[in-house]
């Protein structure tokens, strides 16, 4: 799998996983007492996450959990 096909992958499904936070995010936060977010935050909070996910799935994709 070359850089090419995982940027072409990577890149639409960073934008849209912004738009669902930015969307999920208002439609759960009033439950909170929170207050709508912009499209801005959205990536920001997006990004962050990937940054905190990406070594954890690549970890458990070498099967280097519990154990293993």
């Amino acid at each position: 799998m070359g850089c090419g096909v995982i940027l072409g992958a990577a890149i639409p499904g960073f934008f849209l996983s912004s738009l669902f936070t930015m969307l999920l995010w208002g439609a759960i936060a009033p439950h909170f007492g929170g207050g709508s977010i912009s499209y801005a935050m959205a990536m920001l909070i997006t990004i962050s996450l990937w940054i905190v996910v990406a070594p954890l799935a690549a970890a458990a994709g070498k099967g280097k959990w519990f154990g293993k």
